[in-house]
């Protein structure tokens, strides 16, 4: 007798109703995009087997000392990778953004630490984090911040040297990534040299940042298959040569081989330190790409997918070396099974480019943070996508990067040499996010001291043996990050400082409403037809550079708005507050505020921008007629729209310093030159925002100092 099983109308609406919870919930969705995350967040991490053993300077290996190493990446990885980044520090997000910069502007907002005076750090424009611990009482260090401008200033250079790391993360992981995967071809064709692999790496990279300009989202639906196939295929590989090599390696996670290892070896072992930490190369980016991406679809994508994928990849290379104890130079291809050799190689070459790819396109964003801040020098910016912000793409630095990255293959050459550098960045990235988490932990999260101490104490101990091992290795090619970097600090600096002086220069001799009263009736000022938009970085009153326009020209258009720009450190400004109208109390004459954090896209299209404004103005001008009669209204409104039609004029401020021998420091003689030098040389603020440049007037003046 044969029974047919079917399901009853109930089973089928449990299952319709789990299906409903799980989409009502979230979970596909985050499901999806963690997916989706493989191929952006984590490029560098997933890579790491290409290159971890390769940068170690293994002599004479011995079986304890795989056992060793692999004891050490596995709690590496799960100390750092999983609790540190995944459980802790995703939820210090600010408004959904994360990294470096999130985490500095954090602390500017909820206390008032902020250096940049062009920036603003209220949490009146912005919503409070969603943390269930942030509160706004400062507490103990909260004010001894404020107070202390000498901490101020350090938190400032932390923060910034630590961007500055995070470019030069982008100039490494291409070098390194493609080379490694490159290398190879001379598994199977000895006659390979090395300098064949390095040409060809370079070749790779070539085409590579020449196709940055198209935009990550014309190739990125290749990114999470490629990653996907990479996630899957290495950990087989490397379950199969663990059960044919050495199945017992998972003893290897008893830390007690780890203090063996350290016994044996002495300071050997600790300068191995400076290969192994490059298993968790790219773990930074799974906070640094939060605002691309949501915190649950991140671990998700870290715990089930990347962490396991890495251990037993691992644990496959450490048990195929413990047979073969000599073969570390080359651990990744050796360990893959001949069958199935080139289909790896293409599957490792690929996951490489991808991994450069999330790596260049995350220095693109963090450029771009670094100019809303008005911390860098203008570079131009295109944006590639036109459903997504983060996409960005700057032909300056890409062609810069690309330069430098050559240059490290071909200054290298040797996996091993550059490994060494990359350590130093990795490394110094996650040492500067601990210090600056442990603040947020105590300052705005308020958490209790003894979870604070416990955090802080394991990972600045962690960590801090890591920077130990890695400094050893700079004179082995670990100057070059730190060169990058204190290049870059140094631009960072000297911009920052020449646009701190010139903004001192202009609040000195700022004009007062009634001073520019007393102005316009001492000149015989000729009105011209038209509107004009007149650029200044003063936020209460005007720009010496009206008093030096009014005394030279004598005119002033008919209707004159005086615009500044107003960076907030915020993610991103409410768009109902990102343009801010005033009247001025002088017939013709407004003011208004475009505000805008560091991850907002804020372009200004022209007449859509002018229309925007107007129609503002137009609202403005309505909700506050004071008194006034309907026909003075309708008045003022058609004046705006006939000065509109009759033109629109762009006047920017073009200053410069005149720099004193006699009275002026020679560092900051220095310093002021230098920015000169980089202001001459940047390109101009109002083209960047899309202003066209023959609606654009530049006024010159000069600042003595």
């Amino acid at each position: 007798m044969d029974v047919v099983v079917t399901s009853t109308p109930n089973a089928l609406v449990r299952r319709k109703s789990c299906f409903r919870r799980l989409r009502d919930d979230g979970f596909l969705r985050d499901f999806i995009l963690a997916y989706k995350t493989l191929g952006v967040v984590f490029g560098g991490l997933v890579t790491s087997p290409l290159y971890v053993y390769p940068s170690m300077s293994l002599h004479s290996p011995t079986e304890e000392d795989y056992l060793g190493i692999y004891s050490i990446m596995f709690w590496t990885l799960t100390i750092i990778g999983v609790v540190k980044y995944a459980c802790i520090a995703l939820n210090a997000d600010y408004d959904g953004e994360g990294g470096t910069f999130a985490l500095y502007s954090l602390l500017c907002r909820n206390i008032n630490i902020s250096t940049l005076t062009s920036c603003v750090s209220s949490t009146a424009t912005s919503s409070h984090s969603n943390h269930p611990m942030s509160i706004n009482t400062k507490g103990r260090l909260g004010n001894l911040l404020e107070k202390s401008t000498t901490l101020r200033r350090m938190l400032f250079f932390i923060a910034i040297f630590g961007v500055c790391m995070l470019i030069g993360d982008g100039i490494l992981t291409p070098a390194i990534s493609v080379l490694s995967a490159m290398d190879g071809l001379r598994g199977p064709f000895k006659s390979v040299s090395k300098t064949t692999v390095e040409v060809l790496s370079i070749v790779v990279l070539l085409a590579l940042f020449l196709l940055q300009r198209f935009g990550t989202s014309r190739v990125s639906f290749l990114f999470s298959p490629i990653m996907g196939a990479w996630t899957l295929t290495t950990p087989i590989i490397g379950m199969y040569s663990l059960l044919q090599h050495y199945p017992s390696i998972f003893k290897a996670v008893s830390p007690h081989y780890i203090v063996h290892f350290f016994w044996r070896n002495k300071s050997k072992g600790w300068e191995l330190l400076g290969g192994t930490v490059l298993c968790i190369t790219g773990v930074e980016a799974t906070f640094a790409d939060l605002g691309h991406f949501n915190k649950r679809s991140i671990q998700m994508a870290f715990l089930l997918a990347i962490y396991p994928s890495l251990i037993i990849t691992y644990a496959g290379q450490t048990a195929y070396l413990i047979k073969h104890p000599n073969d570390h130079y080359d651990g990744f291809y050796k360990f893959i099974p001949q069958p199935v050799y080139w289909p790896m190689f293409v599957i490792a070459t690929s996951a490489a480019i991808v991994a450069s790819q999330s790596l260049i396109s995350a220095t693109f964003s963090v450029i771009k943070q670094s100019m809303h801040l008005d911390c860098f020098p203008r570079v131009k910016l295109v944006h590639t996508s036109q459903s997504k912000e983060g996409e960005v793409y700057s032909p300056e630095a890409n062609y810069i990067l690309m330069i430098l990255c050559m240059l490290a293959i071909l200054g290298f050459g040797d996996g091993r040499d550059i490994g060494n550098a990359f350590g130093v960045v990795v490394i110094l990235v996650m040492f500067i996010t601990t210090i600056l988490l442990t603040l947020v932990m105590i300052v705005i999260w308020r958490a209790p001291l003894i979870l604070v101490m416990l955090y802080f104490v394991v990972f600045f101990i962690l960590e801090g043996v890591y920077v130990s091992a890695v400094l050893t290795k700079i004179p082995e090619g670990g100057w070059f990050p730190f060169v990058i970097s204190i290049i870059l600090a140094f631009i960072v600096f000297a911009w920052y400082y020449g646009r701190q002086k010139k903004l001192d220069c202009e609040v000195k001799e700022k004009l007062s409403l009634d001073n520019l009263r007393d102005l316009l009736s001492s000149l015989e000022i000729q009105k011209v037809p038209g509107l004009c938009i007149f650029y200044s970085k003063i936020q209460d009153g005007f720009t010496p550079l009206l008093r030096h326009h009014l005394r030279s020209i004598r005119s002033l258009h008919e209707v004159t708005i005086f615009t500044t720009f107003r960076y907030l450190l915020v993610p991103k400004v409410n768009p109902c507050n990102k343009i801010i109208i005033k009247k001025l109390g002088i017939h013709g004459l407004y003011g208004c505020t475009i505000q805008y954090g560091f991850a907002d896209s804020f372009n200004l299209e022209g007449d859509d921008y002018v229309s925007q404004v107007i129609n503002i103005l137009e609202d403005h001008i309505r909700q506050n007629c004071d008194g006034h009669s309907p026909d003075t209204v309708n008045e003022e409104i058609l004046q705006l729209e006939s000065a509109k039609e009759m033109g629109v004029i762009h006047v920017h401020g073009k200053t410069r310093f005149h720099i004193s021998k006699k009275t002026t420091a020679p560092w900051i003689s220095f310093l002021l030159e230098f920015y000169e030098f980089l202001h001459r040389n940047c390109r101009s603020a109002l083209p960047v925002n899309g202003i066209p440049t023959e609606q654009v007037i530049d006024i010159g003046m000069v600042y003595n100092v």
